[in-house]
């Protein structure tokens, strides 16, 4: 029996993946659980057209990225956050921190996965942010 899957199933395939799966599978365990659907030609066709939007989108969210991350070159940026006399930050900058500054103050919309950090940043200065192949440099000032 030709199904649709709904959700993504381990072993068998991703989320609008068209399979080839026994009758008893597909009607007893797949399909009672909301895991598919029976594939009919409508169905596969319209599967296909938003295979093809995906790509598209893809396609769009790859050239933005790129875009973005030119943008990060040569980029400084500079924040105030809470510190002690010594320098040391009273709450650290995590990816998720300067994904939304650069957000805010830039407006270049990097994800928090795409940036990498050694360690979260405790203390002011200036710190080299990584995100994929490129670096820019993040400061942070006493407040």
């Amino acid at each position: 029996m030709k199904i649709i899957l709904s959700q993504d199933v381990p072993g068998l395939g991703r989320k609008y993946d068209v399979k080839e799966v026994r009758d008893g599978y597909a009607r007893n365990f797949l399909i009672a659980r909301g895991l598919a659907e029976p594939a009919s030609p409508k169905k596969i066709e319209a599967v296909k057209i938003r295979e093809k939007q995906i790509e598209q989108l893809k396609k769009v969210d790859e050239d933005i990225l790129g875009k973005n991350l030119k943008a990060l070159e040569g980029l400084k940026i500079s924040i105030k956050e809470k510190a002690n006399e010594k320098g040391h930050l009273f709450a650290g900058i995590r990816e998720e921190d300067i994904s939304r500054i650069l957000k805010d103050q830039k407006r270049i919309n990097i994800s928090a996965d795409m940036i990498s950090l050694e360690e979260p940043i405790k203390e002011t200065g200036e710190h080299k942010v990584k995100v994929k192949d490129k670096e820019f440099i993040f400061e942070v000032l006493a407040e």
